[in-house]
């Protein structure tokens, strides 16, 4: 049971690192430094309790949350983002998996990349600009405060109780595939209705 515990987890610090890719490493670093009996980092994942990772942590997390506030910024934010929060995606994948399961590290990295990668591309390639769009950019820092919450309750309840968080990602992605096959669906019988 604690592997599918570990699993959900690092499925839910994956999609989180796709909102915010420090967020959820502060909070596996923390948790791993403070709470060894919650979270044990296998190596070379331990190096990321160490005090200079966590400084380092922190330090981006702050260029990250004022970055993502300025509507022109947010945008080159996002994509220098795109290399970086799949990354730590998988990197968090790896690391919550790989002490406590037999899941090949390539298989783990590659989930936790998907993940993060995935949650990544539905923020900037179509929230955030139906965002800017709709309210010509001054709903960018509310919409990103309203993010990072996210990815910082996310990443807690993720350490504390992990199979809640797989049902919650289960469930918005599911509102997120509908709602995109009813979106498509719908342009297709458009697009069908204007050829005749």
């Amino acid at each position: 049971m604690e592997v599918f515990g570990n699993i959900f987890s690092a499925f839910g610090l994956s999609a989180s690192a796709g909102m915010n890719a420090y967020i959820p490493l502060l909070v596996v670093s923390l948790t791993g430094k403070f709470f060894p009996e919650t979270l044990t980092l296998a190596e070379p994942w331990d190096v990321l309790t160490s005090w200079v990772v966590i400084a380092v942590l922190v330090a981006l997390s702050f260029v990250e949350f004022f970055a993502d506030k300025i509507p022109a910024v947010n945008h080159i934010n996002d994509a220098i983002q795109t290399f970086v929060r799949p990354t730590a995606g998988a990197v968090l994948f790896a690391a919550t998996t790989g002490a406590a399961s037999d899941i090949n590290p390539i298989l783990a990295a590659t989930a936790g990349l998907l993940t993060a990668g995935g949650v990544h591309a539905t923020k900037s390639l179509l929230v955030r600009p139906a965002v800017t769009a709709g309210s010509a950019g001054t709903a960018t820092a509310p919409i990103s405060l309203i993010e990072d919450i996210i990815a910082a309750i996310v990443s807690i309840l993720s350490m504390i109780i992990p199979v809640i968080i797989a049902v919650i990602l289960i469930i918005l992605t599911s509102i997120i595939v509908f709602t995109l096959w009813r979106r498509i669906r719908k342009k297709m019988i458009k697009d069908k209705q204007a050829l005749y």
